[in-house]
């Protein structure tokens, strides 16, 4: 069974639908749909229901053979795969052991030190330096950060709400003490904004749909 273009098919909207119902973030489905398309058009455009463990793996050798890439980007689309076949078609992959697995690097990652983060949050301001703290201080995610509600900052007990975090988890970190004053500050600003939003929409007149007659 061939596979056509995803815009004239109905399979990949299919999968984003079982995903959402299931409440998986956006970005997870965004991130499996890619990968199965990837596959898809790897195996010349066949239906991955007609495929099995036999082309998983050579999907996956030819991403770490050909493609070079990552030993994370290899999992990811690993793990959408799997998922696919899995939870979507109740077709378990069984054990994988027949693929050329990705290297990882023997390199530590570079973490900056209490100094240096000091330095770069100093020749920062506003939105983007509460942003930048949250991240150093808290340890959010930079998708966590920008999505972070009033609702779910708890000032007397010094946490944070994380909801749908990395792996569609919910979990409570703490918050510094240092970005309580600049967090109430930046709610009290964007209370005064959509103030002043309400109160512009009724000063604006009303259009005027009555047409001119000559």
């Amino acid at each position: 069974m061939s596979f056509a273009s995803h815009q004239s098919s109905p399979f990949p909207n299919s999968v984003c639908d079982f995903m959402s119902v299931r409440r998986y973030s956006k970005r997870t489905i965004k991130s499996y749909l890619y990968w199965v398309k990837y596959f898809i058009i790897f195996q010349k455009k066949r239906h991955p229901e007609t495929m099995g463990p036999i082309e998983v793996e050579q999907f996956l050798t030819y991403l770490a053979v050909t493609r070079n890439v990552s030993a994370s980007t290899q999992k990811i689309a690993l793990n959408a795969l799997a998922f696919l076949y899995n939870r979507v078609f109740e077709q378990p992959l069984g054990d994988l052991g027949e693929f050329n697995r990705a290297k990882t690097p023997g390199k530590l990652p570079v973490v900056l030190n209490r100094l240096e983060m000091t330095q770069i949050l100093s020749n920062m301001a506003g939105t983007s330096q509460l942003i930048a703290s949250l991240l150093y201080g808290s340890g959010l995610r930079r998708n966590e950060a920008v999505r972070l509600r009033v609702k779910d900052i708890d000032f007397g007990y010094l946490q944070l709400q994380i909801w749908n975090g990395k792996g569609n988890y919910h979990r409570l970190t703490t918050l510094a003490p240092e970005l309580v004053s600049k967090l109430s500050l930046q709610i009290e600003q964007v209370r005064l904004y959509l103030q002043a939003d309400s109160q512009c929409q009724f000063l604006i007149p009303a259009s005027n749909t009555t047409g001119q007659h000559g």
